[in-house]
């Protein structure tokens, strides 16, 4: 048996699902067509999964300042503990280890709250001492693992609070207050280019100096992050000769410029060639992107990813980027915010061969860049939906009672069984192709105007979009809907997901902080307090008893008029596009902080009820594959394989020996 088939056989006893522990399980997703692609490409995609690994601890350094050495020294003793293993507390120490593997750092992936050890101090002191660790740790380090004032949010978005003096996140330096940090910016921005402005304080730490004066450490070679930074570059410089051609070269050549600078229209300038580069099979971003980590919406975490083509499946995303003027002219707002000409719009559904940086363990399912506004406009942008994901999410939700624990009726279960898989894939391309990259700015609108709002607001108008146009017969005709009712079984799951279920992520007490969480309750509540003849939440009976008889009143969402729906969707959709496009801040802050953020104590504590139920975990994320390098005599690449033989703790525990460079 050769490697490839050893590899394929794997996949007999593959399993979608691995462990789960805590409020989270892992997945496995499959490269499958990988073993097709020639040794170049795989060399090419093994160089850049090589570089969006080593970017690893950046992102936990902009996550807190303490985390890289609390994991250091969790995994000492992790690796090195003779003790009883089997115990309560090492097994509350391992789960614990593992929560801070998957957020990358000390603070929830999604929440941002600190964890709150179950072990005491007094154990891993115990534990410490008997691995031998008292240097990697101090009483301050101590007092951050399990003092819970300390520290206690990643990104707080409070309203009325200071944003960046009650946020843990490791961008701006202790001490410096949101007043300070967005005076700073906008006086960048005023001596700026107006017509061009590049994205001010994205790949940076703003801090303070010795003559009390703000001033940036650049994230770049010789500077800030420059190690991890020097392995990046390596591996992307090694991942030129295998460029599928000359346009990739120059993308990965304008990549490794801005790392050396740090210039940030040198960034622009690789997003331009990087949107402009559409022949390759194999794709790649690595760098400093989304702004969800900085409660100014600033700054960018560092993520990375590698993918090739699912070329099948690009035939859908390709029919609908192909009308993506007809959908600009057609959609229900106000003209004076709508693209004259949509340029550059490319959508494909890929396959993911590596995940990194912020977009792992945790990923998106979508994606949609570059985040430039003006580039967007006039360059355009390149969305992907990530397939061998949602097939993984697909695989392990298949039969998990979910569906029919909050589903409110046969009829439409039956409906979002038939149809909600494919409308699940077609809103999220809408979103990422077609919504994200829908509009325009008014003329001297500043990006930033809406502040701590503005990612709720942006995530959106991008799902209004795809939510109105899910409806449209356009879609019928395109084939990519099977008929005119497949679209009920997305507005069913959305606004049950953003009225009821979503709610299994949020703790008792809270409200809600995470953008993409707050866009969905907006865009829910809205709805039903603007239209509540079309959709409500009702009190039914349901039969609990083995005699049929019925015993408890659950919360459903029924729909009245699906048509009516879609009304109110076009009608928030032209507010939200107005807000975005005016730069009215008053707005996007009255719409989130109505309908967006406040939890319903009583549904909350029955949705919470129901769900534990289950016995589901609300999280979930991925092991990466292992990819085997097999060189001849001579040291050249003959050939790439990936595996899928590690688990959670062995694939983070490599990882923490192999891409440590902070």
């Amino acid at each position: 048996m050769n490697n490839h088939e050893e590899a394929l056989t794997q996949g007999l006893s593959f399993s979608y699902q691995d462990e789960r522990f805590a409020d989270l399980q892992l997945l496995r997703y499959r490269v499958d067509g990988f073993e097709t692609l020639s040794l170049r490409q795989k060399t090419l995609v093994w160089h850049l999964s090589e570089a969006a690994l080593w970017g690893r601890d950046i992102l936990w350094d902009q996550n807190g300042r303490y985390n890289l050495s609390i994991r250091h020294l969790l995994e000492h003793i992790y690796k090195h503990y003779q003790g009883d293993r089997e115990c309560q507390s090492f097994k509350q120490f391992e789960i614990y280890l593992k929560r801070v593997w998957f957020s990358n750092g000390i603070h929830h992936h999604y929440a941002t709250d600190k964890f709150q050890p179950e072990f005491s101090r007094e154990y891993l002191t115990i534990l410490i001492n008997e691995t031998g660790a008292s240097s990697l740790c101090d009483e301050t380090l101590l007092n951050v693992i399990f003092d819970p004032r300390l520290y206690a949010k990643r990104v707080n978005q409070s309203q009325g609070e200071d944003l960046l003096l009650t946020s843990a996140c490791n961008y701006y330096e202790e001490g410096i207050t949101q007043a300070e940090a967005e005076a700073y910016y906008d006086e960048q921005k005023q001596k700026g280019d107006r017509r061009h402005p590049v994205m001010f304080g994205m790949n940076s730490q703003l801090v303070r100096n010795e003559q009390g004066k703000l001033e940036e450490r650049v994230w770049k070679e010789d500077g800030m992050y420059g190690e991890a930074i020097r392995h990046i570059i390596s591996h992307l410089e090694s991942a030129i000769p295998y460029a599928e051609n000359e346009k990739q070269k120059e993308v990965i050549r304008t990549l490794i410029d801005f790392y050396r600078t740090g210039d940030l229209a040198t960034f622009d300038l690789y997003t331009i060639r990087w949107i402009q580069e559409t022949e390759g099979i194999i794709d790649f971003t690595n760098g400093f992107t989304e702004v969800y980590g900085d409660p100014l919406g600033l700054k960018a975490s560092w993520e990375g990813y590698v993918n090739f083509t699912d070329q099948e499946k690009t035939q859908r995303t390709e029919r609908m980027s192909a009308e993506a003027q007809w959908f600009e002219d057609h959609s229900p707002v106000d003209s004076r915010f709508k693209k004259a000409a949509c340029r550059g719009v490319s959508a494909k559904v890929i396959k993911a061969a590596m995940l990194g940086g912020d977009l792992y363990p945790s990923s998106a399912i979508g994606i949609n860049l570059p985040n430039s506004n003006w580039v967007r406009a006039e360059y355009g942008s390149k969305s992907v939906t990530i397939g061998n994901l949602t097939e993984a999410y697909d695989k392990a939700a298949h039969g998990n009672g979910f569906r029919e624990e909050f589903v409110i009726d046969e009829n439409t279960l039956q409906n979002i069984n038939s149809y909600g898989d494919v409308c699940d894939d077609l809103h999220t391309d809408l979103h990422e192709c077609l919504g994200h990259g829908s509009g325009k700015l008014l003329p001297g609108v500043d990006p930033d105007a809406l502040k701590a709002y503005g990612s709720t607001i942006e995530e959106a108008r991008a799902d209004l979009f795809a939510l109105y146009y899910l409806a449209d017969q356009k879609l019928v005709d395109l084939h990519l809907t099977p008929n005119a009712e497949a679209y009920q079984s997305a507005y069913y799951t959305y606004l049950m997901n953003g009225l009821m279920t979503q709610l299994v992520r949020i703790e008792p007490g809270n409200n809600i902080e995470e953008a993409h969480m707050r866009n969905r309750a907006l865009i829910a509540h809205w709805v039903l307090d603007h239209y509540p003849t079309a959709a409500t939440l009702v009190k039914q009976q349901t039969d609990e008893s083995s005699s049929g008889s019925k015993t408890e009143s659950k919360t459903f969402l029924r729909i009245d008029d699906y048509s009516l729906l879609r009304t109110a969707f076009a009608e928030l959709l032209a507010e939200i596009q107005r807000i975005k496009s005016e730069g009215d801040l008053q707005a996007a802050e009255h719409l989130v902080e109505t309908y967006g953020v406040k939890v319903d104590k009583a549904l909350h504590e029955e949705v919470l009820t129901r769900y534990r139920a289950l016995n589901l975990a609300p999280y979930k994320g991925f092991i990466n594959p292992r990819y085997e390098v097999e060189r001849d005599t001579e040291g050249k690449i003959t050939d790439v394989i990936p595996h899928y033989d590690e688990t959670f703790a062995q694939q983070m525990l490599r990882y923490g020996e192999e891409y440590r460079s902070l």
